[in-house]
């Protein structure tokens, strides 16, 4: 079922980070608002969603490794990869599918046509400025792969320069740099990166595929540009990031290249209207020379028109519409050209929310329209009420839905046991969620999440005889995640734990690779003369995995940041202390004890 399951910013960072696709205010702070559940700036009090997230603070108080890391911390983030940083990976939000979520760069859909997924491995930490993660469907106001939810990565605002150095353990090693110059209207500004590493081996004697004991390095090369400018009663803004890659695994190398860009006119059109207008691109070419040497092509053009119309002191009304036109090819070094294809969608939304004394209301209605797999329609409605000065309660029913990707739909049967089918169905889910948060006291925050959700028409390559792709699968989804938080006289501390159920509903069999229990926890302390310590733990209950179960595993990590002056920054991570062995993926390698050094500059001025 592997396959067909699978959080006071310069005005300039918000139309910076958010221009592309998203609505925002330059009079609020993206420490208090999200932008991604509803595709306007609201506060996070007034979501009705669950919400994480992450900024640039958090970011570089965690020092993750890398970005599959990070959020392999968050409450609902499964992650699983085949080997170390570089490696196939997949990330699921509440027991769907890796493909059941929808990844934004900058507002601007990510995804590859050929897999539906985004491959995080080659997205490095220091090109990202902020992550917000809504959990729960998203289709409404975002269309096609919000089943499990929406990650949306706001790339890095240069404005303030920095450099980065690092060494650590398998040969890593890397540095970036980033600058930009300009005024409150008018800038521009550059990141730029490399990483590389000798690894170690991927796979181990109980892999099916293939095994090899020599280590499997990775490098990455990386950039980003972004800039505004004043035009009138406009801003004009474009962001753009490009990540090349080269991976190794026992049979061969992966040349993976990344890019998206947008360019985004916004502004007033008259009192209490506002509108973007975004023109996207985003492309993917994966080249993989091995025994099966493939290649894998993806181009996606969007534009998008959104608008908000204020209707009255708490409320807003926004609309929107979208074009877009993906394409995909795929080629074999024993068949040639496997396929060549392009499909055209459209699609608008309309909708309402705002705060009613004690009580916030959101209504969104979504119609996609393709030439390839047909219509969807999808609705949400939300709920929410503050019974007093600390507490909330929400409710929420949403649905999502997933087209389709080119290798479902047209994959020719090359006798591997699979074939696409041009008549597939979109996939699609309803979900009730239920929801509080409490601050028991200043400095504490309490989150509460409970959700079920039906998925259907799920694909699978399952036809008789053929195998082609269909769909017959139903899969049942249901959990619960708590959060907590707290800061306080130089300390730090929260975590969070997740129950989920995920099954098959078929057959009653649990869905591969996500566990049943989750868990992560930090502690720290920030002492008088600016020294950080902490600790960070991760449990993983065990999971089911094709013909085997992996074993549940805990892992602890240590993390320390010592100042040296006003600008510099001394980091040090300490992974896996207990050297615990352990597996994401049976048959593929995890980190043993490990560790990195980082020197970091930030500009103060």
């Amino acid at each position: 079922m592997y396959q067909t399951i699978h959080k006071s910013a310069l005005c300039a960072a918000i139309s910076l980070c958010l221009s592309p696709a998203v609505l925002a205010s330059d009079a609020k702070t993206l420490d208090t608002v999200q932008v991604t559940a509803t595709r306007i700036e609201r506060p996070l009090d007034e979501a009705l969603a669950s919400v994480t997230v992450i900024s640039r603070a958090d970011i570089q108080a965690s020092q993750a490794p890398d970005l599959l890391d990070l959020l392999g911390r968050q409450v609902g983030v499964d992650i699983a990869r085949t080997g170390g940083p570089g490696s196939g990976s997949a990330v699921f939000l509440r027991g769907g599918n890796s493909n059941h979520s929808l990844v934004l760069v900058d507002g601007i859909r990510v995804t590859s046509t050929g897999q539906g997924v985004f491959d995080f491995a080659h997205l490095p930490l220091e090109q990202i400025e902020r992550i917000e993660i809504v959990r729960g469907p998203r289709a409404a106001f975002w269309g096609s792969d919000a089943i499990g939810g929406v990650i949306h990565v706001f790339t890095r605002d240069p404005s303030q320069a920095s450099v980065r150095v690092l060494a650590g353990s398998y040969g890593r090693a890397g540095a970036s740099a980033g600058a930009g110059f300009g005024d409150q209207d008018s800038g521009i500004g550059l990141t730029a990166g490399f990483q590389r590493l000798s690894g170690f081996s991927a796979t181990n004697p109980q892999s099916t595929f293939s095994y090899d004991p020599d280590d499997d390095g990775y490098r990455n090369r990386n950039l980003s540009l972004r800039g505004r400018t004043g035009w009138g009663s406009q801003r004009l803004a474009f962001s753009a990031i490009s990540t090349d890659a080269d991976v190794e695994f026992d049979r061969g190398t992966t040349q993976a290249r990344n890019s998206s860009a947008g360019v985004t006119l916004g502004g007033n059109l008259r009192e209490g209207w506002s509108h973007q207008l975004t023109l996207g691109h985003a492309r993917e070419d994966l080249d993989t020379a091995s025994t099966f040497s493939n290649q894998f092509q993806s181009r996606r053009t969007s534009l998008d028109w959104l608008n908000s119309l204020d209707t009255g002191a708490d409320a807003t009304l926004s609309f929107g519409l979208n074009w877009q036109r993906e394409n995909g090819a795929s080629q074999n070094v024993f068949n040639g050209e496997l396929f060549d294809q392009q499909r055209t969608s459209k699609a608008a939304f309309l909708a309402w929310g705002g705060r009613l004394g004690a009580h916030v209301l959101d209504l969104s209605l979504r119609h996609d329209d393709s030439d390839q797999y047909g219509g969807a329609t999808s609705g949400n409605a939300g709920w929410g009420w503050s019974f007093n000065d600390r507490a909330r309660l929400r409710l929420s029913w949403g649905e999502g839905f997933r087209a389709p990707n080119f290798n479902e739909l047209f994959y020719p049967d090359t006798g591997f046991g699979f074939a696409g089918n041009p008549g597939l169905r979109p996939e699609s889910s309803r979900t009730w969620e239920g929801g509080l948060e409490f601050e028991p006291t200043a400095g504490q925050r309490l989150g509460l999440s409970v959700y079920r959700s039906q998925v259907r028409d799920l694909i699978a390559f399952a036809a008789p005889v053929t195998n082609n792709a269909l769909n017959i699968n139903r899969a049942e989804l249901e959990g619960v995640e708590l959060e907590y938080r707290f800061q306080r006289d130089g300390w730090t501390a929260g975590g969070n734990l997740a129950w989920q159920d995920a099954v098959d509903a078929g057959t009653g069999n649990a869905l591969l690779r996500r566990a049943k229990r989750k868990a992560h926890v930090d502690l720290g302390y920030r002492f008088a003369g600016g020294l950080e310590l902490a600790l960070d733990g991760d449990h993983v209950s065990s999971r089911p995995d094709f013909g085997a179960t992996l074993d549940a595993y805990s892992l602890v990590h240590l993390r320390l940041a010592l100042p040296l002056g006003a600008a510099w920054r001394l980091e040090a991570r300490l992974e896996n202390l207990t050297d615990r062995d352990y597996a994401m993926v049976s048959g593929y390698n995890t980190p043993g004890r490990s560790g990195v050094l980082s020197l970091v500059w930030n500009d103060k001025r």
